[in-house]
């Protein structure tokens, strides 16, 4: 299968490009490396052993994606561009709904010219709000009462791609709601590059470990969980980047929507001692107040994936801490060097 990656170049776009060619499909990376390196591509083609197709735009300027993607043919498309700072969304709340939103749109519509009919949507479990139960399953209320915006964006998305199925029955697109990505590929070569500072949890453990940043910020301690500190389902980045080639190879005309994640919780802190016991390198560590539009547990039930996927995961914290570590350490400038 040919398929259309955007954000291909970024963190979980690497990771998925590999295990797209790894399972014998061909891939196409659409990015505008606004979040990202070229050197991600070259690295993928590295580990890879062979060629992606490497297309360079805005996928949220019609024209402009258009335009890069003349004489381009694709069978399926896995869409993970877009912006994805829960926090940077509170804060610029207009440029996240223009770029996540116009982007899912331009593909979607794009798809439609080209009369492809297989999607894979990067989604959150952000779209659960402020969950009342834990671990959540699918069941649960998606798209009421979000705390952020970028969560607001996703649950936007997985309706647009609903009322266009509704129009278009041929569509077969599935949703994938995953946790919290962590980790690295385990030969270093590629891995999590934020662009300044670091938005997620592990990122900034990495470079707080290298030396690169002094100490770490555990925004609260009060939550009701057993430490205090958030507590987030941690997926290794392998296991998501197969859990979407799995969604991808077993879609079906109409919408469907999964949980990927780990199911077990992990707080802040035992991330923080997990990631100095794979280091070997203290992580020193301040508590300041919470952000707004956190929330205290997030753990996923995986069990619809595990079962009709057959999907699940099979790495740890411990060896996401080992791999994020090897990536940090070997790339302490990211792909710049």
């Amino acid at each position: 299968m040919r398929v259309l990656l955007t954000g291909g170049a970024g963190y979980i776009g690497s990771h998925t490009a590999l295990v797209l060619m790894e399972r014998g499909h061909d891939v196409v990376v659409l990015d505008d490396f606004s979040n990202s390196s070229i050197e991600a591509v070259r690295r993928i083609e590295e580990l890879g052993g062979r060629a992606v197709q490497l297309v360079t735009a805005d996928l949220a300027d019609p024209a402009a994606a258009r335009a890069a993607l003349e004489g381009i043919d694709f069978d399926a498309a896995i869409h993970l561009a877009g912006l994805k700072a829960v926090g940077e969304s509170v804060a610029q709340p207009t440029r996240y709904y223009r770029v996540n939103i116009d982007s899912a749109l331009v593909l979607l519509d794009l798809m439609h010219e080209r009369g492809v009919t297989k999607l894979v949507f990067s989604s959150s479990a952000t779209v659960y709000g402020d969950p009342t139960v834990s671990p959540i399953d699918e069941s649960q209320p998606s798209g009421v009462g979000l705390t952020n915006p970028y969560g607001w964006t996703k649950a936007m998305i997985e309706q647009i791609i609903r009322d266009t199925r509704a129009a278009r029955p041929e569509l077969g697109a599935v949703l994938l709601r995953y946790f919290n990505p962590v980790g690295a590929h385990p030969s270093g070569r590629i891995g999590e590059d934020p662009s300044g500072i670091p938005n997620n949890l592990m990122p900034f453990i990495a470079q707080v470990a290298v030396g690169k940043r002094e100490r770490l910020s555990v925004f609260g301690d009060a939550y009701p969980t057993p430490d205090g500190t958030g507590v987030r389902d941690y997926i290794h980045v392998m296991d998501l980047a197969e859990g979407h080639v799995a969604a991808l190879e077993r879609i079906e005309p109409g919408v469907e929507a999964y949980n990927l994640g780990s199911g077990t919780g992990s707080s802040v802190l035992e991330v923080v001692r997990a990631f100095e016991q794979a280091s070997g390198r203290p992580v020193p560590y301040d508590i300041v107040p919470p952000r707004a539009g956190d929330v205290a547990e997030v753990v996923a039930d995986p069990s619809k994936a595990n079962e009709r996927l057959g999907w699940s995961t099979t790495r740890s914290l411990a060896e996401a801490c080992a791999d994020s570590w090897r990536w940090q350490s070997t790339n302490p400038g990211g792909y710049a060097g």
